[in-house]
C-alpha cells in the first residue's frame, strides 16, 4: 500500500518530490529556526561586547541593534509559517492541477 501512495505522490509531483521534500523538510526548518536563533545570538554577543567595553553610547546602540534583530527574527519565523499556511491553503482550495499539488505537498511531509 505504501508503494502505491509513493507512486501516486511521484506522479502528482511530476518527478519533483525530492525537491519538494528538501524545501519542506530542509529549507523551511532552517529558515524558520536557524536564522532567528542566529540573529538573536549575534545580537546578544554584540550587547555583551558593548557592556564589557563600558561605553554608554555603544551599549545603547547595541540594545537598539538587539531589538531590531529580535524583530527581524520574529518576522523571519512568521514569514516561513505564513508561506507554509499559504501553500496548504492553495493546495486545498483549488481545482484541477492544485489537487495534484496538494498530494505532492502532503507526500513530502
Amino acid at each position: 500500500m505504501a508503494n502505491l501512495v509513493q507512486i501516486g505522490a511521484i506522479d502528482s509531483c511530476n518527478g519533483l518530490l525530492p525537491i519538494v521534500k528538501v524545501i519542506k523538510k530542509g529549507l523551511f526548518p532552517i529558515f524558520q529556526l536557524g536564522i532567528p536563533i542566529l540573529l538573536i545570538l549575534l545580537g546578544t554577543i554584540d550587547l555583551g561586547k558593548a557592556v564589557i567595553s563600558s561605553d554608554e553610547k555603544e551599549v545603547k546602540a547595541a540594545q537598539s541593534r538587539l531589538i531590531k534583530r529580535f524583530i527581524y527574527a520574529a518576522l523571519v519565523f512568521f514569514v516561513v509559517t505564513f508561506v507554509s499556511v499559504l501553500m496548504n491553503m492553495v493546495a486545498q482550495g483549488g481545482e484541477g492541477d492544485t489537487v495534484s499539488w496538494e498530494n505532492c505537498w502532503r507526500a513530502a511531509g
